[in-house]
């Protein structure tokens, strides 16, 4: 099993789209996140976007998965009744070996361990309900459902880590 403690991330770049294309073409992958050339496309967008931060995931510093934090922005968003601070994310496992070995909720913990360094306040992810897997594994990471909504991609299970429950757990 691989050292799930040697996780980091790197900014995604130019030079890595043609393996996230990959990995978006990948079945598990592609089940959930849709057409590969049109969600590399939209990612590729978010190189100049101030307010979505696109990431590879490196195991052992080799490319595994992809991660994005995006900011909450207020009434306009989709999800802007949550509280200030809030941060959502978005990701997946690209190497199909590498699932369901515990990876991803380690992943998803120490990438939010580091939204929390830099003060974020709650961080929001929204699976479709039918996406058991991935359910697990926030709920493995500390992630509590607290709504269920309808969006534009379709029905999605809203659920959230708080800062506060941090402080909580630490003292």
């Amino acid at each position: 099993m691989p050292n799930a403690d040697l996780l980091g991330f790197r900014p995604l770049t130019e030079a890595d789209l043609p393996l996230l294309r990959h990995w978006l073409a990948e079945p598990h992958v592609r089940r959930w996140w849709g057409e590969p050339e049109a969600e590399a496309a939209e990612i590729r967008g978010h190189f100049d976007d101030p307010l979505v931060k696109p990431y590879l995931v490196l195991l052992d510093d080799e490319p595994i998965g992809y991660m994005q934090s995006y900011v909450v922005d207020g009434p306009g968003h989709p999800y802007g009744d949550q509280p200030a601070g809030t941060v959502g994310i978005d990701q997946f496992i690209g190497v199909p070996t590498l699932i369901g070995q515990g990876i991803g909720p380690r992943m998803i913990e120490a990438f939010i361990a580091g939204l929390f360094k830099q003060g974020v306040q709650r961080v929001i992810i929204d699976p479709h309900p039918d996406n058991r897997p991935a359910i697990r594994a926030y709920e493995k990471a500390g992630f509590r459902v607290f709504d269920q909504r309808q969006t534009e991609d379709g029905p999605a299970l809203m659920m959230a880590r708080d800062r506060a429950q941090e402080r909580e757990r630490d003292e």
